[in-house]
């Protein structure tokens, strides 16, 4: 029986996310169902100003910030006003200096990848540093983290350290450059702290003895916050005008919250310019015994801090960008799908892509990139494959390091954990790449309807701060698969070509000091 009027259609409300990352920055609406409502995208330049070198233009990375938070939501058909917050999302361990009166940076900021500070790492670790601050950061001692490259700013750009004992140079990772000149705020969260190699894991504060050990001075470095906060991180200006900000969170912890693993023993691996994966180990700081490193997940508000096992492999889409910058070998990222498909396997060779040396689980500084086991027969779709075929080991690598810590992480009842593995990042829509995971791995890898989940953990941080959404439940109900690949091969095939992957790796380990 019609009564003569309608429910009134729900006014949808929208979150914006930036998502900063080591090739581009992008912006993604989001509305409250999760759906990406439109998107704008700018890469900026990578410096090499000497080998080991990588460097950004912090000042390109915020107007090309601005390029893509108005362009977005020019295509989305949006203003400011219509956002309800918004969330960032960032490479973590970039680091930089700016002037407080000035804004302007100092110098480039150096990017993870940037691997100058190579023989201070390997000071610190002959004078016995490491166990220390491993077990107050719970991570190695690697350029790869951000307070050796800061002392190597304070030390190396004119009149840096003295300014910052005027107090007139602020300091920080990209979120932190990013807030500050969105809003004023001179703060960090808990995930992006952590990966300084200055916060101390357990207090989720700087801790003195590490500022004294790299001889960072505290009162140039951000404020530490929640990474899902309504007002700690203050309300945009600008292009932004009027809309708070209230999510923050490294890139990789990011991806974890948008691919909802919330529980203990849910692990995702996100594919981009390296490889990150993360198991959630809930409240639990668990100390790697097989080369991951503990890292904060996330903090939402004043609850306790959720902490996480990761293992970060340092190339992998960059390899591929290196076979089309550098080699000339594809004209396009996405070539690699038909070419890799072309030829049945990788002709018996294999490609260790240590550009930056290997991160987890070796943590080699001194290993450089390899292609080993090539004859005659080896044609461009053989190496193109082995590029593939490397992203893929190395995940191998990381996941066999996470098995083996599953007892003491407690993740042993978390529902048969590993037995699948969530993806997520621009590699995945892949197929080929996907599929050869599955099969390397011999377990099914799932990928989520939105692969762009680094932005949408952003957008949830952010969203859960204003009630956009409630709870951590209503988010892991939105997660919905797209597909799921199932591994192929047999046994013998994979173990056969993880032993050749494993001598590869012993040929690229130690080169710098042969």
């Amino acid at each position: 029986m019609h009564l003569g009027y309608t429910t009134p259609m729900a006014i949808p409300r929208y979150i914006a996310a930036i998502d900063s990352g080591t090739t581009g920055v992008r912006c993604i609406i989001f509305d409250d169902a999760a759906r990406i409502v439109d998107y704008a995208y700018a890469e900026h330049r990578q410096i090499y100003p000497h080998p080991g070198y990588v460097e950004h233009d912090a000042e390109e990375i915020w107007t090309n910030t601005r390029g893509v938070v108005g362009a977005a939501l020019a295509k989305a058909q949006l203003t400011p006003a219509d956002l309800q917050a918004v969330g960032i999302t960032n490479q973590r361990e970039t680091i930089m200096l700016w002037d407080r009166a000035t804004g302007k940076p100092l110098h480039n900021a150096l990017v993870w990848q940037d691997t100058r500070t190579a023989d201070v790492c390997a000071r610190l670790t002959a004078d016995g540093a490491e166990a220390g601050i491993r077990e107050r950061t719970g991570l190695p001692v690697a350029t790869y983290f951000s307070a050796t490259k800061l002392a190597w700013l304070l030390d190396n750009v004119p009149g840096a350290r003295q300014a910052a004992a005027r107090g007139e140079v602020m300091a920080g990772t990209i979120d932190a450059w990013l807030v500050w000149n969105l809003t004023g705020a001179h703060v960090t969260d808990v995930t992006n702290a952590s990966r300084t190699q200055l916060m101390h894991l357990r207090a989720l504060e700087w801790d003195d003895d590490l500022l004294r050990l790299f001889n960072v001075p505290r009162a140039i470095l951000p404020t530490i916050v929640s990474s899902s906060d309504a007002h700690a991180f203050g309300v945009a200006t600008g292009v932004l005008e009027g809309v708070p900000v209230c999510g923050v969170l490294g890139d990789q912890q990011a991806a974890l919250f948008g691919q909802a693993c919330y529980a203990p023993g849910d692990v995702k691996n996100t594919y981009g310019t390296g490889c990150f994966m993360l198991v959630n180990t809930g409240a639990q700081i668990v100390a790697s015994r097989h080369g991951l490193l503990t890292t904060p997940a996330y903090r939402i508000g004043n609850g306790p801090a959720a902490y996480a096992l990761e293992g970060s492999v340092a190339i992998a889409g960059a390899a591929v960008q290196w076979l089309r910058d550098n080699l000339g070998l594809i004209q396009r990222a996405s070539d690699t799908e038909a070419i890799a498909a072309s030829v049945s396997d990788a002709g018996g060779m294999y490609f260790v892509p240590a550009f930056s040396g290997l991160f987890a689980p070796y943590w080699d500084a001194t290993a450089r990139g390899a292609l080993v086991g090539m004859t005659r027969y080896i044609t461009r779709a053989h190496i193109v494959r082995a590029t593939l075929e490397a992203i893929c080991y190395q995940t191998r690598d990381v996941l066999d390091a996470m098995r083996m810590e599953a007892p003491s992480a407690q993740l042993a009842d978390s529902g048969a954990p590993f037995s699948t593995l969530k993806v997520d990042g621009g590699a995945t829509v892949n197929h080929f790449l996907m599929q050869l995971q599955a099969d390397i791995l011999g377990i099914p890898v799932v990928r989520p309807i939105i692969s762009e989940t680094t932005a949408l953990g952003a957008a949830y941080a952010a969203g859960l701060a204003v009630g956009v959404w409630g709870s951590l439940d209503e988010l892991k109900q939105q997660w919905r698969a797209d597909q799921v690949f199932m591994p192929r091969w047999d046994d013998a095939r994979r173990k056969t070509g993880y032993i050749g992957w494993q001598k590869a790796i012993e040929k690229a380990k130690d080169w710098e000091s042969r």
